[in-house]
């Protein structure tokens, strides 16, 4: 098991129009100044995206995925944001350094986002049409009457149906499901490089979940278009990226190939999470898995390990000191623990920890017994 430097430093394939990654963040810090004191919502991520593939971010509530999202297309707020450490190249050139307006050359043409909740996201006094048009005209030059054809275009290639009726109506006239395509509709009109979807599929019921889902995966294939998925449900992204990195309390503690991950995972936190995700085999009723415990407060982190508290494998080193990333001989495969799961040292801690009943941490071992099984 060998430390690395950073999330970013392992080699990757290019993309299929060579020039490396076409997103690459390295070492970025994100911090907030509040009256809790400096809040780290990232610390320390480093990600890259090739052309035409799709990276996963998976967490809980609070673990910095949004954060990260955001400080991507420099849409954090300038009065609580603090500058931040790191570097987001597109295309090799820092974002970071870019002024607002600048960035409206990339927000579109270059760079789109989905955000989670579309009645906040869509302007609730504002046709539908005007939404999608006004991007259209600013950034492709057209007239009125060519971006209202390409508007009921957009409306029609993410499955709205009668889109000439629909751009004539405001977001409280649409379902949940309709809302969130026109989101997308709105994101993809520019024909961006790179999407990022976050949680795009909350507050939707299952079948229309997996609709979008589809939608999304479609377009990025007609597009050839990279794509970030945000999500908090490892079930979401299992079939839909070709890498997942995990994020705990600001940082990646775990990144791989998709099903490098889920045939060889290696930090807890990933296999509470697994765990933690409904199967259909159980019985009616049966009592889901949860992760004990609450994550950590971002202005007053830990010393050792972020996860410590609430991990079986929890053992006093890891109370004393925060793992950097490791390798493993599974190619592209990074973790962020001194004793990961199904390693004869992960073993050999959990079992430690049993005999004794409670982990390093203080952990009541019967509590993490369901999810530790």
């Amino acid at each position: 098991m060998t430390p690395i430097a950073a999330a970013g430093s392992a080699s990757r394939p290019g993309g299929p129009e060579g020039g490396g990654p076409l997103l690459e963040v390295r070492d970025l810090h994100t911090l907030f100044d509040t009256p809790r004191g400096i809040v780290r919502a990232v610390d320390g991520v480093s990600i890259a995206v090739d052309r035409g593939r799709t990276l996963g971010i998976v967490g809980e509530s609070g673990s910095g995925k949004t954060v990260l999202s955001r400080s991507v297309m420099n849409l954090l707020p300038k009065r609580a944001a603090l500058p931040a450490d790191g570097e987001i190249l597109f295309e090799e050139r820092d974002l970071r350094a870019l002024t607002n307006k600048q960035m409206r050359e990339y927000w579109g043409p270059q760079l789109a986002m989905v955000f989670q909740d579309p009645m906040t996201s869509l302007n609730p006094v504002v046709k539908i049409g005007r939404q999608i048009t006004e991007a259209l005209r600013e950034h492709l030059d057209l007239g009125r009457k060519e971006a209202q054809v390409q508007a009921v275009d957009l409306l029609r290639s993410v499955g709205i149906p009668a889109p000439e009726r629909r751009l004539a109506e405001y977001p409280h006239q649409l379902s949940g499901g309709m809302r969130q395509r026109v989101t997308i509709a709105i994101a993809l009109s520019c024909s961006p490089k790179l999407l990022l979807a976050d949680e795009p599929t909350t507050a939707l019921d299952v079948t229309v979940q997996a609709q979008i889902l589809d939608l999304l995966a479609r377009q990025q294939q007609e597009r050839h278009m990279s794509m970030v998925l945000v999500t908090h449900d490892l079930g979401v992204v299992a079939n839909r990226t070709d890498e997942i990195a995990v994020m705990y309390a600001g940082q990646i503690v775990e990144k791989a190939p998709t099903r490098t991950l889920f045939r060889s995972m290696r930090h807890p936190y990933t296999e509470a999470l697994m765990r933690s995700i409904p199967r259909i085999e159980n019985p009616s009723h049966t009592r889901l898995d949860a992760i004990p415990g609450r994550p950590p407060d971002l202005a007053k982190l830990p010393v050792g390990c972020r996860f410590a508290p609430r991990c079986a494998n929890a053992q006093p080193r890891c109370l004393e000191e925060n793992p950097p990333l490791f390798t493993d001989d599974e190619p592209r495969h990074e973790f962020r623990c001194f004793f990961p799961v199904g390693t004869p040292a992960g073993d050999e801690a959990r079992q430690r920890n049993a005999r004794a009943g409670r982990t390093a941490a203080g952990i009541d071992m019967s509590t993490l017994t369901k999810a530790s099984a």
